[in-house]
């Protein structure tokens, strides 16, 4: 799929997943807990990127080279739970095997192009995508609110509780 369509993509997706949503109070506890996780690990990752400036290799970058898809993963997987239906599941599942595989892939090539030898060293010691418990690789980026800010992750962090708000309406709505 091409990239250019994930984030139009994920929209309809999220409209799908309120479509099919059965959510139940329980459910909506633990997939909230769960995609607080995800945001938080977003949150994190994005105070270390410095986009096309600098290779972030500190923080979350030093145990996943894709610290920001893994915390929409776990994200969409706490909606999933909190949507407590199959289907919305599996709909979130296709999404994301359509769509992060090749993203992850330009971004692999494009940071290689722009930064060949950092990111050779960082990528020999650093997973692509499922983390590695302690550190790894250089950590030359520190984390600073500012660049949370400049990378508009506001955007999601507001996004998840209006998405919560939604599905929570949803289990007391026919």
């Amino acid at each position: 799929m091409p990239s250019r369509l994930r984030v139009p993509c994920g929209y309809l997706l999220g409209l799908v997943v309120l479509a099919l949503a059965h959510p139940v109070p329980t459910s909506l506890a633990s997939g909230g807990a769960i995609a607080l996780l995800g945001e938080a690990l977003r949150l994190w990752a994005s105070g270390h990127i410095d986009k096309t400036r600098a290779l972030a290799t500190g923080g979350p970058y030093a145990h996943t080279r894709n610290p920001l898809y893994l915390g929409s993963l776990v994200m969409a997987v706490g909606v999933a739970v909190a949507a407590a239906s199959p289907w919305a599941a599996l709909a979130t599942a296709v999404y994301f095997a359509a769509f992060y595989p090749s993203v992850m892939r330009e971004e692999a090539d494009f940071l290689r192009a722009r930064f060949p030898e950092p990111y050779a060293a960082w990528a020999d010691r650093v997973p692509l995508f499922l983390p590695r418990l302690a550190p790894a690789g250089p950590r030359a980026s520190t984390f600073q609110w500012e660049r949370v800010r400049r990378n508009r992750e506001w955007r999601t962090a507001i996004a998840l509780p209006a998405l919560a708000a939604l599905l929570w309406a949803r289990a007391w709505l026919p």
